[in-house]
């Protein structure tokens, strides 16, 4: 079995956790509050002091879950990519403190049959339970972790929001705010990030949208306070910080396609017979591990998600 039910013991209890940026916000979702950090005080060596995350109550484990080791909190939220704070893996953590994350909208709007809106947090979670669910992420750059996200399923908010069927792709759009986002005023890429799914593969059950990890409250480095996980593809597909989700008809331009077409596809699907330009994908490294792995052909989530490529040639689409 690829996927495996989740452990009895909380995750928040496997790894110790540290002190990092906090911001606090109380989100209504099924009965469960969701507590978020009020300001970042400025530490007397540059860094950042702040109280620890706030826990979200309730928590239903879930079915989707792998058994793999978990990685730690320290890796998972000191090692990123979000080219929107700094291309190095450390500037996400560094200057996480200067975006303001409250208060925050979505705005929803295409082919859908319930009204186009600017949704506050609150408003789109609030019909949808959180569950855990720890999936194992695989970068395009060929390292991995395995994450303990909080989150609902992608397709739940799909469905909610009743699109027609000119709706053929689900468009995601990530905030644009220079001010704040000082790798946007340095242009390393063309602003605001754009990514997309085909509608099957938004309402495929293992795609979420994700409000924490380890039990507790998103930090602005891992993409508060909203963010995509679609385990089975490269992890550039799952942008963070959500401020637009717009159902279309044609298949969004995504960023990374846009900037280097040559090398980054729409699908991104984890392949390791499709080796990037310039490394191969056959192996990954796990964060914290000393040796390499085999990469697993859509990441291990083959069960679930390829029938929706059946008949595609995945080298060409990738």
């Amino acid at each position: 079995m690829l996927i495996k039910q989740a452990p009895d013991i909380r995750s928040s209890e496997i790894t110790p956790e540290h002190v990092y940026y906090n911001r606090r916000q109380f989100i209504g979702a099924s009965g469960a509050a969701l507590g978020a950090a009020g300001a970042a005080l400025l530490g007397g060596s540059g860094g950042v002091q702040a109280a620890p995350q706030e826990d979200i109550p309730n928590l239903a484990p879930s079915p989707f879950s792998t058994d793999e080791r978990l990685n730690s909190f320290e890796e998972i939220t000191s090692y990123n990519n979000f080219y929107e704070f700094g291309l190095d893996k450390e500037d996400p953590k560094r200057y996480a403190h200067e975006l303001t994350v409250e208060p925050w909208s979505v705005r929803v709007e295409g082919h859908i049959n319930r009204p186009a809106a600017d949704y506050t947090l609150e408003d789109i979670l609030q019909p949808h339970p959180l569950e855990e669910r720890i999936y194992r992420l695989r970068c395009v750059e060929a390292w991995s972790m395995v994450v303990p996200w909080v989150g609902f399923p992608l397709a739940d908010l799909v469905r909610r929001f009743e699109p027609t069927s000119r709706a053929r792709y689900v468009r995601f759009e990530t905030l644009y705010r220079p001010e704040e986002f000082r790798g946007q005023r340095r242009r390393n890429l063309t602003y605001p990030y754009v990514e997309g799914l085909r509608m099957d593969e938004a309402l495929n059950p293992l795609a979420i949208l994700v409000v924490g990890l380890y039990g507790k409250t998103l930090l602005n480095q891992n993409g508060a306070p909203l963010r995509l996980m679609v385990p089975w593809k490269y992890g550039f597909k799952s942008l963070k910080s959500i401020v637009k989700i717009e159902f279309v008809e044609e298949q969004p331009r995504n960023t990374w396609n846009v900037e280097i077409p040559h090398e980054y596809g729409f699908y991104a699907n984890v392949n390791p017979e499709v080796n990037h330009p310039r490394w191969s994908q056959a192996t990954e490294r796990r964060i914290g591990s000393f040796f390499r792995q085999r990469t697993q052909m859509f990441n291990g989530y083959g069960d679930q998600v390829a029938h929706m490529y059946a008949g595609m040639d995945l080298a060409a689409n990738y």
